[in-house]
């Protein structure tokens, strides 16, 4: 079963004069020790998850860390318990909903901390083109603004499934549980998007070692450059009976 933690996920607005259900986007500030990192515009909810994924995928964490309220109870903040792998120096930036790397002074800093992966498993074309349909997305079925990530085993099974206003936004969350899960490196599993695949979305999915990501939408041209580069396979435009390999094509078979 798929995972999904409701919270303040959405918010009800009026709409020509009628109530309707939108996704709610908040900022949330990430510290450590104490010390402000970074704030990013998310749907509450699965916070300390989404701080943790999110220094994952930076390469600063490589475990599970203490992660909650701050000192000063401060809303709409998570304090991580440190040390970090390395000083961030002077990358604490502001990214939206939209960017996971937007605040980033330079391409070097958007590098891929990690190595290139291992075989991990060969799955069926077949089972690839299911897995969106296997996302259980209730922000999204209310609002139609929310982006999910699941986390799945090799057989299709549904491990851990979170949704976001920010597609990177849920793709840490579930980085983070699989995290404190001990689940990392995600090599014998399949991490699966709602939306389009993107440098970003292909860059923490290798940085948590997970050998196979699927998208519904369409990859970018350095996300397909990127998978390559680390051994991914990289599949978009899941649905139903259908799904483009980018690549990795050795993975799946017919």
């Amino acid at each position: 079963m798929g995972d999904v933690v409701a919270g303040m996920m959405t918010a009800a607005v009026l709409r020509d004069g009628e109530r309707d259900e939108v996704a709610v986007e908040e900022p949330l500030e990430i510290r450590v020790d104490g010390v402000a990192l970074t704030v990013t515009m998310r749907t509450p909810g699965d916070d300390e998850e989404l701080a943790l994924g999110f220094l994952h995928g930076e390469g600063l964490i490589d475990r599970a860390h203490d992660a909650g309220p701050t000192a000063d109870l401060a809303i709409n903040t998570v304090d991580v318990r440190g040390p970090l792998l390395h000083d961030p120096g002077a990358r604490r930036f502001y990214t939206t909903s939209s960017c996971g790397v937007c605040g980033k002074g330079s391409l070097e800093e958007v590098a891929v901390h990690g190595p290139v992966l291992p075989a991990g498993p060969v799955v069926a074309r077949s089972l690839l083109c299911a897995l969106p349909a296997r996302l259980s997305q209730p922000g999204f079925t209310r609002t139609g603004g929310m982006h999910a990530t699941g986390l799945f085993t090799a057989e299709g099974e549904a491990l851990i499934v979170r949704e976001d206003v920010g597609r990177h936004n849920a793709m840490d969350k579930v980085v983070g549980r699989a995290l404190r899960d001990g689940l990392l490196p995600l090599h014998d599993h399949i991490l699966c998007v709602s939306g389009r695949l993107s440098f970003e979305l292909v860059q923490k999915a290798a940085v948590a070692g997970a050998p196979i990501l699927v998208g519904v939408g369409a990859p970018t041209s350095l996300a397909i450059a990127l998978a390559g580069d680390r051994g991914m396979t990289l599949a978009g435009f899941a649905r139903e009976e259908r799904v483009n390999v980018y690549s990795g094509a050795e993975r799946v078979v017919r």
